[in-house]
This record gives structure tokens, sequence and C-alpha cells, in this order.
């Protein structure tokens, strides 16, 4: 892993994200991921599952935007930060929340995100 090829999968989250795309969610992810959304949380296990909790709530298109780049690479782990901005409506006239992000990500051999865990606050 190195910080070009990160940078490369943080856009693709990105990307996965705002398409909803279940195949370019699952390409994201090992078959054995861990996924925390928050730090204390039990993961959410396995590439199935991961892709189906991202349609528990899913955002409605249009409504965010986010930008993560890698703060850190070292091996196959990469600890990335950014922002997350939510709006009220796709026109993006007004400004629901930014959220500041810190992402703890492991990697396996074939570039796939093994273990994912997110930190977030609300800017004030």
């Amino acid at each position: 892993m190195d910080r070009a090829v990160a940078a490369d999968w943080l856009a693709r989250y990105v990307a996965a994200w705002q398409s909803y795309d279940r195949d370019a969610i699952a390409d994201l992810f090992s078959a054995d991921v861990e996924y925390r959304y928050h730090p204390a949380d039990p993961p959410v296990v396995g590439r199935d599952a991961v892709v189906d909790s991202w349609f528990e709530d899913p955002d409605q298109a249009g409504t965010f935007e986010a930008e993560y780049q890698p703060f850190a690479v070292e091996g196959d782990r990469v600890a990335a930060t950014g922002w997350s901005r939510y709006f009220t409506a796709p026109d993006h006239a007004e400004v629901r929340a930014v959220y500041d992000n810190c992402f703890a990500l492991e990697f396996d051999a074939d570039g796939r995100c093994r273990s994912f865990t997110e930190w977030f606050r609300e800017r004030g």
C-alpha cells in the first residue's frame, strides 16, 4: 500500500457511497472485512454484510459530499482524514451538518480493505 493507492481507494469509497452501486461497494472490501461505524461498536463482519449495512439507512442521492485523504501509510495500514458535508436537499442550498472524519484502515494483498474503523465529529 502506498499513498497514491490509498488515495485512489478513498476516492472509490466516496464514489461508491454516492452511487450506492452494490458491486462498487463490494469491490472495496475483502470477503472477511470487519467494519466499524464507531470505534466501540462490534464489527459488521463480511463483505455482503457490509454492503447490506450501507443500505439500512441510505443517504438521499445528492444530499452529501465528502473528501478524504491519506494522513499516514505504513505497510498495509492507512490513517485517513477528511470531511463529510450534508445538505437539506440535492440543490445544496442549505448545509445541514459538516463532520470531520478519521478512518483507520487495513488492507489485504489485493488492495481491498479488511478492517475499517471510523471516528467522526460534527463541527460546531
